[in-house]
């Protein structure tokens, strides 16, 4: 299965950040979610909105990965 260049230019980042492997394995992960919530629509088409709707999501349906404050 080909990889995306997506996912790999934010894997490339967080390795550069020198971040914890299970750290990167959790961003890659969120990433993913958003982008298949949002039926893989480009990033370039999506604003503001969109990301309201995925991080309300995940408040009421996973509430264990909403940070609290």
């Amino acid at each position: 299965m080909a990889k995306s260049p997506f996912l790999e230019s934010v894997r490339t980042e967080i390795r550069t950040k020198q971040y914890s492997y299970r750290t990167e394995q959790s961003y890659l992960y969120c990433v993913r979610q958003f982008i298949l919530f949002n039926d893989k629509k480009h990033l370039e088409v999506m604003g503001n909105h969109e990301i309201e709707r995925f991080l309300n999501h995940l408040g009421v349906c996973r509430p264990s990965l909403v940070p609290m404050k």
